[in-house]
């Protein structure tokens, strides 16, 4: 294929990402952006493929096995496991990154070539960042998914002493890497340091910043795409990678600006340090008041607006769809109900509104936390299903974990409703005052369970 016609199909799709990227900002328009995204990798990928000559009987065979391995995947996992496929897809795209670098420095290699000084640092960025990508999205897909690794930070002495030791080694392979290109071993000292930092780096954070840590996680498995492309010296993969590692650099942004700390405290820091903080016993000792779905039922006849606060125990019931009817029941009634979404409640970014989008929630109901927030002392009756931290008052002292954190102010609202299997604390560890507070009323139990019942009492009632 001649190189004119190669570029304009790689500016064509490059243009079809960015307005694919766009067209994601809105649900409206997000299943034309998905579109147009798909469209321009399609163009990518079948331009790739023809400008080189390759095998094509082991590329249809990767295509028809991935395909089916796809397939499988979009019909088995259900909307609450979402944060973890998402973070072996990153994954799976930083080991993509390793495994193409090694391979064309081994190609060099044999070749007797000369990569060049670019190439041979693209090579070393990615062999680090990829390896530090799939390591720790492993991980995370561990944490989520409750194996192998706990949700819970795991500390150890000294652990950032090794981290920047880690980091210090890495950079030594890498200079050795770009100084002598024929030590393919120095390459694998790379990535097997690397793959110990992305471990040692995501296993000491907590499920509450899994948020965090997937959009972190995506954004380098398109750093580490962008660092592959200037290998391989093809724009389109550049020009992609960059796309993903910006966005999900924004995205990380965004989601440290919910929680009011900096990258570096999730990275480093997190809600694992020990602070001196009230028992469970002086906050809730006598005070928490218990309700049913029969009192919640009647609680809603005199109800004019109703607020429901969905928290990652909302998927974990997978009761979406039973909050669903629950709206559905209410709205035809005349009372206007609204859903406050926190913007890192769940495990991943935007996990709430998937869940609530999946059950046909309107979304002009979804409602951001700022925008709720200045309107809450309105609200007959909130219902916080599932949420700990992100409805948490304490957040508004100086001397908690979680000072300074934005949250959904439902303490607020004329009645609360808080349903929960217990009164077991979130993820920073601390007991939470709006469980004992004078307008508020646990209604204990299995939330998909829970909003059933509160339905059926509704319509009996």
């Amino acid at each position: 294929m001649p190189e004119n016609i190669t570029n304009i199909a790689y500016l064509i799709a490059a243009v079809l990402f960015i307005y694919g990227l766009i067209g994601l900002t809105h649900p409206r328009t997000a299943v034309r952006g998905n579109l147009l995204g798909g469209m321009g990798m399609l163009i990518a990928v079948v331009v790739t493929l023809l400008r080189s000559g390759l095998d094509y009987e082991l590329i249809i065979a990767g295509f028809v096995i991935g395909g089916l391995i796809g397939a499988v995947l979009a019909i088995k996992i259900e909307m609450t496991a979402m944060p973890q496929l998402v973070a072996v897809f990153n994954g799976f795209g930083g080991g993509a990154s390793v495994l193409v670098a090694g391979a064309e420095l081994y190609k060099e290699g044999l070749t007797g070539g000369d990569p060049g000084l670019q190439a041979l640092i693209a090579i070393a960025l990615s062999g680090i960042i990829g390896a530090i990508t799939f390591w720790g999205s492993l991980v995370a897909y561990a944490k989520l998914q409750g194996v192998v690794v706990p949700d819970q930070p795991v500390r150890y002495p000294g652990e950032q002493v090794v981290k920047v030791l880690l980091l210090l080694a890495s950079i030594v392979c890498a200079v050795m890497v770009v100084q002598d290109p024929g030590a393919m071993n120095m390459y694998w000292y790379l990535v097997i340091i690397g793959s110990v930092l992305g471990v040692l780096l995501v296993v000491a954070i907590g499920g509450a910043d899994m948020p965090v840590v997937i959009a972190l996680l995506n954004s380098y498995s398109g750093l580490a795409a962008a660092a592959t492309g200037f290998v391989l010296s093809n724009n389109v993969l550049i020009i992609a990678g960059s796309l993903v590692g910006a966005s999900g650099l924004i995205l990380t942004n965004i989601m440290c600006k919910a929680m009011n700390r900096s990258l570096a405290n999730v990275l480093f820091g997190g809600f694992g340090a020990i602070q001196e903080t009230a028992s469970a016993d002086d906050v809730y000792g006598g005070k928490v008041k218990s309700t049913s779905p029969e009192e919640l039922a009647m609680l809603m006849e005199t109800a004019s607006r109703v607020v429901v606060v969905p928290g990652y125990g909302m998927a974990v019931a997978q009761a979406q769809h039973a909050v669903r009817e629950l709206y559905n029941l209410l709205e035809a009634r005349g009372i206007n109900v609204e859903f406050a979404i926190h913007p890192v409640a769940g495990r991943m970014p935007g996990h709430m509104n998937v869940l609530l989008a999946e059950a046909d929630i309107p979304y002009d109901k979804l409602i951001e936390m700022d925008d709720i927030n200045p309107t809450m002392q309105q609200v007959d009756i909130a219902i916080v299903l599932g949420a700990n931290d992100v409805v948490n008052p304490i957040a508004r002292t100086d001397n908690s974990p979680i000072s300074g954190m934005p949250i959904i102010d439902v303490d607020k609202a004329k009645t609360v409703i808080v349903v929960k299997r217990s009164l077991s604390p979130g993820f920073a560890g601390i007991p939470n005052p709006l469980f004992a507070a004078d307008n508020a009323l646990m209604l204990f139990g299995d939330g998909k369970k829970v909003m059933q019942e509160t339905v059926n009492a509704i319509k009996e009632a």
